[in-house]
């Protein structure tokens, strides 16, 4: 795709030109791309999945921006060739993901805690931290709280456990759409 400057010839040109060229406005932009061309042919059951995705995405950049709230976020991350419906679109295509668990402060006592680092290409809205025994009974759950800088969080246990050996820990990180990122890490 070129990037034209405006000028006398394509100041204010959109739209597709003898099905040859396609002119799109972004800001003060005009890019020019080639038509594209439809294929007919069978797609993968991947493809399929990948489609109803994208028709997911836009049904969720639709209604983001149809809330006054939701377009006010996503807009102070937008920039000028990046509408706020596009960072929506963005954020519900990619799941947030999990860089590291950091259980060298959990001792099994109360007031000890869980550092957790979450990255998304958004906004994290949520971590959630679950330890399990060894047997698979649950010792405690509950969501860790964000640190400042937003890509720590921090989870405080509130139930004794006495014996940690063999022990896991089960990290879940969702995003404003609902994508979910699971890790384990084992003591």
């Amino acid at each position: 795709m070129s990037k034209v400057g405006n000028n006398i010839v394509t100041q204010g040109l959109s739209g597709m030109l003898g099905n040859q060229l396609v002119f799109r406005i972004r800001g003060s932009h005009t890019y020019v791309s080639k038509a594209p061309v439809k294929k007919e042919r069978e797609l993968s059951e991947a493809q399929i999945l990948h489609q109803r995705k994208w028709q997911e995405a836009i049904l969720y950049g639709k209604g983001a921006m149809a809330s006054p709230e939701m377009k006010e976020a996503y807009k102070a991350s937008a920039d000028e060739t990046h509408s706020a419906y596009n960072v929506a679109v963005a954020d519900f295509m990619n799941a947030p993901h999990i860089d590291e668990i950091n259980i060298s402060q959990y001792t099994g006592q109360p007031g000890s805690f869980i550092i957790v680092r979450a990255v998304d290409d958004f906004s994290v809205a949520e971590v959630t931290v679950t330890i399990y025994n060894p047997d698979g009974t649950l010792v405690e759950q509950g969501n860790a709280v964000a640190e400042a800088g937003g890509a720590l969080w921090k989870y405080t246990a509130t139930a004794a456990n006495t014996d940690l050996s063999g022990d896991k820990i089960v990290i879940k990180v969702s995003d404003i759409p609902g994508n979910l990122t699971q890790d384990e890490k084992l003591i």
